[in-house]
């Protein structure tokens, strides 16, 4: 059977869903307590920086891939070489997202867990020290919201590109936007809130570190999803009338918007209350609780808060899962409803190793790592970075010709443009990739 391939009815659409891959847990979750640990404004300035460089290339390299070939990954590289060794990179992006999800979902799961106590009028129970803890090694009840999750994202999935994924993120994306903003803004009403607005945007050359560089570097590599193969896949949807230099432009934009209002819905209410904004992972779901408990109206700003969180992971989530459902139909001709089928089976099974990991499955480990860490550990040290460098082979080298056309088919790019651009995903962004890689695997 020959199943139609989907395609997104615009510019606006892909942006919007594209962004979506990028603007997930990354820039809500993890840019806040990375950001306290190295510098404040001086992980902010370069994470911008790297995003803007590095970031835009690299986004632009996989989407292109994705349009040159109208193929997910393993299909495009074997568009390109016949060479085993360079067609191992397609099947790396083809399997990163079914075990990026799993360990994602989980996080998804604690997001829906918090806002359902806060819907049914528990505030006082979260806000209460071990609170997290207790919940997470609570194998019923973190395996269940799992699957809450998971199911959401699967649903949305099976309704196709444009009337499941696309409508949803129109939705969705301004609607996060409009929550954080509220909850900024009461954020920086609160006395004392101006210490962390400084400790956001006012730089400190002092604290720049190669450690604050190395980790602004995994984290613009992290936040902005790239090398997972979603905006390789959503490229293939995106037709030949849209300007991709532009497109790309936005989605880079949102994602870096996204992170400093992340920081701005935390910072300030953190440094208002005394407490401490480096508490690693738990700045979400442990300080941020014991915040909400001291606002005035603080269970409406808790249930905002956690609904942007919700819908940060939900965007990406479908995102990246949206990869392996597509990656079934191009290489076995697997209609959606059974790829999506398929790949939820896979989902449910590493998704309930990942959310037993704290609890039931605590004392079971891989290389000394529980399922959720090494999954983790896996995707953003090994498989992603290989990914990118894979991409930035194909779209500088191997395919180069291909790739000015896709840069310039709604309108013509400067030469300056192009040489810049092939310098910086031919030359540079591997060498920063690998930097990063070799960081993540502890080797410096």
């Amino acid at each position: 059977m020959d199943h139609k391939r989907g395609s997104f009815s615009g510019k606006i659409g892909f942006v919007l869903s594209a962004a979506g891959a990028s603007v997930g847990l990354g820039n809500i979750w993890r840019f806040p307590y990375l950001a306290a640990k190295y510098g404040g404004a001086i992980f902010l300035l370069v994470y911008i920086i790297l995003a803007m460089t590095f970031g835009y290339t690299m986004i632009i390299a996989e989407t292109s891939i994705g349009r040159m070939t109208g193929k997910s990954p393993v299909g495009a590289y074997k568009s390109f070489s016949d060479k085993p060794a360079l067609r191992v990179g397609g099947w790396i992006n083809a399997i990163i997202p079914i075990l990026i999800v799993p360990y994602y979902s989980v996080i998804g799961g604690w997001v829906i867990k918090y806002l359902a106590e806060y819907l049914m009028g528990k505030a006082h129970l979260v806000a209460e020290d071990g609170y997290f803890s207790s919940f997470i090694s609570n194998g019923v009840s973190s395996e269940l919201c799992f699957l809450v999750f998971t199911a959401m994202t699967l649903a949305i999935i099976f309704a196709g590109v444009e009337n499941g994924i696309e409508r949803v993120s129109k939705v969705l994306m301004p609607l996060l936007f409009f929550m954080m903003l509220i909850l900024i803004v009461r954020g920086l009403m609160l006395p004392g809130a101006m210490k962390g607005v400084e400790f956001l945007f006012k730089p400190d050359l002092s604290a720049f570190t190669g450690e604050s560089l190395l980790n602004a570097m995994g984290f613009a590599f992290f936040s902005l999803s790239v090398g997972s193969g979603s905006q390789m896949n959503y490229g293939s949807y995106l037709s030949d009338r849209v300007h991709l230099p532009s497109s790309v432009s936005w989605i880079v934009f949102l994602a870096i918007l996204s992170a400093i209002l992340g920081g701005l819905m935390i910072m300030p209410a953190v440094f208002a209350f005394g407490l401490s904004p480096d508490a690693g992972p738990g700045l979400t779901f442990a300080t941020m609780p014991a915040v909400f408990a001291q606002l005035p109206f603080g269970h409406f700003f808790a249930i905002t808060f956690y609904v942007c969180l919700f819908v940060a992971a939900l965007t990406s989530s479908i995102s990246i899962l949206e990869m392996s459902v597509q990656f079934l139909h191009d290489e076995f001709n697997i209609s959606r409803p059974a790829g999506v089928t398929i790949t939820g089976s896979i989902l449910a099974v590493l998704g309930t190793l990942c959310a037993l990991s704290f609890g039931t499955l605590s004392h079971v480990t891989i290389f000394g790592k529980s399922f959720f860490d090494f999954f983790d550990y896996l995707t953003s040290n090994i498989g992603m970075p290989i990914g990118v460098i894979g991409i930035a082979i194909v779209t500088a080298w191997l395919a180069w010709p291909t790739t000015v056309n896709q840069l310039s088919l709604v309108k013509p790019v400067s030469g300056f443009f192009l040489k810049s651009y092939r310098v910086m995903a031919g030359i540079f962004a591997p060498i920063l990739i690998l930097v990063v890689m070799l960081k993540g695997l502890g080797v410096f």
